[in-house]
């Protein structure tokens, strides 16, 4: 025979070989070790997984009792605990969190009322905000450039682009 038991043993399950490749088999198996030793390997555990197949295992008696009990406590016990390890993992958060707004609340709030302008002094105030630039352009006449102009300034003219 050329082809080794192995091969057979990898085409298919050994509970499914027909009597004749049975026969085929325990004639290679007395000349060759090696199929041999392949063949009582694929015996043995199938023997050992169809006894494991037919065997049943029953849980204890009150196995379902124990289980949900034990799922009750934890969900009662998961409300309490939730919340303080929700309060362990965030209170380090938090507190900075409240730091941090007392501390912009200071530089708001108190700092600016503690410098004050004296008379002596000449403080440059600029006179345009945001909204009337923006809203009121028409005060500020010539200074004022339109939007092409701006575009022109900082991407060039039409005909510098095409060159």
């Amino acid at each position: 025979m050329t082809k080794h038991i192995i091969e057979l043993l990898d085409e298919k399950p050994f509970d499914r070989f027909s009597e004749a490749e049975m026969v085929t088999i325990r004639q290679h198996i007395s000349n060759c070790a090696e199929c041999e030793k392949a063949f009582e390997a694929a015996r043995v555990s199938t023997v050992l997984l169809n006894e494991r197949k037919a065997s049943t295992h029953e849980p204890s008696a009150f196995f379902q009792t124990r289980v949900l009990a034990r799922l009750r406590e934890r969900e009662a016990s998961n409300e309490v605990w939730n919340f303080g390890r929700l309060w362990r993992a965030t209170s380090a958060l938090a507190s900075s969190m409240v730091a941090t707004v007392a501390a912009l609340a200071v530089l708001t709030l108190v700092l600016p009322a503690e410098t004050s302008v004296t008379s002596q002094e000449t403080v440059s105030v600029n006179r345009y905000s945001a909204e009337a630039v923006i809203l009121n352009q028409s005060q500020f006449g010539e200074e004022l450039q339109s939007d092409s102009q701006v575009l022109t300034t900082l991407y060039g003219s039409e005909e510098e682009v095409v060159r």
